[in-house]
């Protein structure tokens, strides 16, 4: 869906260069997250306590929002990743009432949801990142096994290349990189990874984890993003699963595939939150008598809260969109940006030869915020005409824009 708003030849090269700059960001970040722990001389600093040392190091006006940034980050963090879990949600129960009303009778899909929310209460008890990797590498292998069987409509009954224009006007560019961000980046769950290695050394740099994980995001979708746009052209669906038969058994098994893969990243995704919510606030200095018992509470909790939230408003383009744009330009490119910015501002650090790191960090955040602001007004847009009763009401997931390999690869490697 976002090649058919760029073209095909433009959605590839914007893909590869968004996909490069939010690297850039989250490497950006890691940095400056072993260099605050350096500074405070000790083991590991998260986001949100590098974001309040770096604005305490940055200039005096900084430090009087030092501790407030500590807050927005954790805040933002948790909004995005609890934005994806009830977004998996409703793709996982769409995906599944195409599948089963071939043999059962027909049931509104927020029954279909709250069946998939109450079966991922068990996967969702798991509390430890190292023992959700056996379920994401199933779901990689899953994943995988889905794009295979959907080639098989998208090589079938080509039309000309040339009828899919390789440049579309910038208008719907915004459109585009909104979904893109969603996508392509997982801020939490990059880091989550990083902190659980035993070697976090080979995370980052030219060959590192993160670099190879993005090489194979990169290609898949853009090997995908082709052929669904050649394929099914401008009306192609936020998911190419909607547009497939619902009736032949090898449209029905890659709808299964793909589903699973979403069901048993759901665990990952929320990882991210219930650790903000409970370490860094519920359990800060391990303050409760019984954190295990607390933590399952907790963990329930948000199943049954992203659950209800999918069965009150199943409708999530607009909204995924929304905390897609929000969410994904502030942990990428702003963030990291004025972390850095505060790190170097006083001697003897430097922003290097001609203030290179100056510039660079204040492009970043230019162009974090432009894409904040109009892809946020574009997405308000489209919520008061899919929520204010004046516009087309549209399926689900038509204008989902759902990203779905980041978490799966970055566990599996």
């Amino acid at each position: 869906m976002a090649f058919a708003y760029t073209g095909w030849m433009c959605g590839a090269i914007l893909l590869t260069l968004t996909t490069i700059m939010l690297i850039h960001g989250i490497t950006l970040l890691i940095m400056c997250m072993v260099e605050s722990a350096r500074r405070q001389q000790q083991g590991y600093c998260n986001f949100s306590d590098t974001m309040v040392f770096a604005f305490n190091e940055g200039p005096k006006w900084c430090k009087y929002l030092a501790k407030a940034t500590g807050y927005l980050v954790d805040g933002v963090l948790s909004l995005s990743h609890y934005g994806i879990c009830v977004v998996y949600l409703v793709f996982v129960a769409v995906n599944m009432k195409q599948l089963l009303e071939h043999y059962v009778q027909a049931m509104d899909l927020r029954i279909y949801i709250a069946i998939v929310g109450l079966c991922s209460i068990p996967f969702f008890l798991v509390r430890h990142l190292k023992y959700l990797v056996p379920f994401n590498m199933v779901a990689n292998i899953a994943m995988y096994l889905g794009f295979f069987l959907i080639f098989y409509y998208l090589f079938q009954d080509l039309p000309p290349l040339s009828d899919r224009p390789m440049f579309n006007e910038p208008s719907k560019y915004p459109l585009f990189f909104g979904i893109v961000l969603f996508s392509v980046s997982s801020v939490g769950v990059m880091l989550a990874v990083e902190s659980e290695m035993s070697h976090p050394e080979q995370y980052i740099g030219w060959f590192g984890v993160l670099n190879l994980s993005a090489v194979v995001v990169v290609i898949s979708y853009l090997f995908f993003s082709i052929m669904a746009y050649w394929r099914y052209g401008p009306h192609v669906h936020g998911s190419v699963t909607l547009d497939l038969p619902t009736d032949e058994v090898i449209s029905q098994l890659s709808k299964a595939f793909i589903s699973l893969a979403l069901f048993l990243s759901f665990p990952l995704s929320g990882y991210v939150t219930i650790d903000i919510v409970f370490n860094h606030y519920m359990n800060h200095g391990n303050r409760l008598r019984n954190p295990h018992f607390v933590e399952y509470i907790v963990r329930v909790f948000f199943v049954v809260l992203s659950t209800v939230n999918a069965v009150a408003f199943p409708n999530l383009g607009p909204l995924v969109a929304f905390v897609g744009a929000l969410t994904i330009s502030l942990l990428n490119l702003v963030f990291p940006a004025c972390i850095d910015l505060c790190l170097n501002y006083h001697e003897p650090y430097t922003y290097g030869k001609l203030r290179w790191k100056l510039v660079k960090n204040i492009l970043l955040i230019i162009i974090g915020v432009v894409i904040l602001g109009y892809c946020c007004t574009l997405s308000v847009l489209d919520m008061i005409e899919e929520y204010g009763g004046s516009g087309r009401k549209t399926s689900s997931l038509e204008k989902l824009p759902l990203g779905v390999l980041t978490d799966i690869d970055m566990t599996s490697n």
